[in-house]
Parts: structure tokens; C-alpha cells; sequence
């Protein structure tokens, strides 16, 4: 397999190529290969793929269906709207708000309680690590969906390493287990949780395995006759 030639006008490194039995080796800048991995090999042969920037922009209004009605009683109803709301992403199909961390939880009491949003489940909190393209890196993404009028929406929050984020579990308890989950994967701490433990990984458990900088890992697997070492020991293609 030929090596990817290095752009002649780019001050990048050239990608040193990985020999059978060395060390898997993977490009200097996360935002090279497929997972941004560092010290652990990647043997989908995209090794040398350069990934843009992603810039998620607020969407003028208007926004199209019921996405005003939701914004509009949501301002109508929170005066705070300006402040709390960092701006509103439609894409998709999907309505999604991007809320200050400090806010969450008014904001998720007025989804819930105002007559004219009615948002009386959160049916998810997950997680997602924006490693290398954003400052706050660590996001909180709650789904919720209003069973009087039948419409969904998404909450987003977004903050740094280290940084922790209010319960939402007084709004929605069913987002007990769910705020635990994404706790365990990604570190994300929620202050106010009632029981903030592990709930996938051991207690004693170092490290938070969904985010984008912890290493794979493994152990090696036989197959046939034939011994396939664990990640972080094959060969990466670049």
C-alpha cells in the first residue's frame, strides 16, 4: 500500500509509516484519522483523513412547523429566554436548544410545567465529547417530548473538562440512571444527582471510556490460528 504524500505548501509532518510487529503509531493531530485516538492503532486504512472543523450556527427564524410555537412560549414564559438560551439550532428536522450549563434546570421546569410546551418526558440524557474542535468539549443532550401535543425537542449543553452541570432528576427523575450513565462515560459531573455512582464500569474504575482521548485497549483475540492483538498494539495505516 502506497503512503499518502504530504502536501508540498503544508508545515505538517510527513506520517511515518508503521512497520508489521512495531508499535501502532497514529497521526500527531487529533483531528487526523478516524477516531483521534491517541497511542492506539487504526487499521480502518483512513489513517492519513483530514476532518474539518465542525461550526454549528443558530438558525433564523422562522424556523418552520411547530419549532416558533415551542421558542415563542418559551420565551413568553421565561423571561430569562435571551439570557439562558445560547441559540437555536434547526437541522435535520430536529429542534435543538443550546442552553447555558447554570440554566438547565430552569429551563427543563418550564418545559415541563408551561401549559403552552407541556414537555412532560425526558426519554434520554446522553453524552458526547467534541475533542480538539471545541473549548467545552464535554456536551449534555437531553431529548424530551411533550405527550399533549405530540412534539419533540432536544436541550444541549456544553462545558469543559472539570466543569459540572445541575440535575435535571427534581424535573425528570427518569433521568436518574441516564445522568449516572453519561457521569460514568464521560465524567460529566451533576450536581444535585440523589446517588452520582458508577453504573456500567466498577467503582474503582479510573478513566471515563466514551471520551475521545481514552485509549482502546484489549487484550488479543486467536482466530483460526492466528493470534489478533488488542488496538493499541496493531499496525496503523497512514
Amino acid at each position: 500500500m502506497s503512503s499518502i504524500e504530504p502536501n508540498p505548501g503544508s508545515n505538517e509532518a510527513e506520517p511515518i509509516g508503521a512497520n508489521l510487529g512495531a508499535p501502532a503509531q497514529t497521526p500527531a493531530s487529533p483531528r487526523k484519522g478516524m477516531f483521534g485516538i491517541t497511542g492506539s492503532g487504526d487499521v480502518s486504512g483512513f489513517g492519513g483523513l483530514v476532518r474539518r472543523e465542525p461550526e454549528v450556527v443558530g438558525s433564523p427564524k422562522p424556523y418552520g412547523g411547530y419549532f416558533d410555537e415551542v421558542t415563542d412560549a418559551l420565551e413568553e414564559a421565561f423571561p430569562g429566554f435571551s439570557d439562558a438560551i445560547e441559540k437555536v439550532v434547526v437541522d435535520r428536522g430536529e429542534l435543538t436548544l443550546y442552553v447555558k450549563a447554570e440554566r438547565i434546570a430552569e429551563i427543563a421546569q418550564i418545559m415541563r410545567d408551561d401549559e403552552g410546551l407541556r414537555f412532560e418526558l425526558c426519554s434520554s440524557v446522553s453524552g458526547a465529547d467534541y475533542l480538539s474542535s471545541d473549548v467545552r468539549r464535554l456536551h449534555v443532550i437531553y431529548h424530551l417530548t411533550s405527550m399533549t401535543y405530540r412534539r419533540r425537542v432536544r436541550l444541549e449543553v456544553a462545558v469543559p473538562v472539570g466543569t459540572s452541570v445541575p440535575s435535571v432528576t427534581s424535573v425528570y427523575p427518569t433521568a436518574d440512571w441516564q445522568e449516572r450513565e453519561t457521569y460514568d462515560m464521560f465524567g460529566v459531573v451533576f450536581t444535585g444527582h440523589p446517588n452520582l455512582t458508577r453504573i456500567l464500569m466498577p467503582d474503582d474504575w479510573e478513566g471515563f471510556p466514551q471520551r475521545k482521548d481514552y485509549p482502546l485497549g484489549g487484550v488479543p483475540v486467536e482466530y483460526k490460528g492466528a493470534e489478533i492483538p488488542p488496538p493499541d498494539q496493531r499496525r496503523v495505516y497512514q
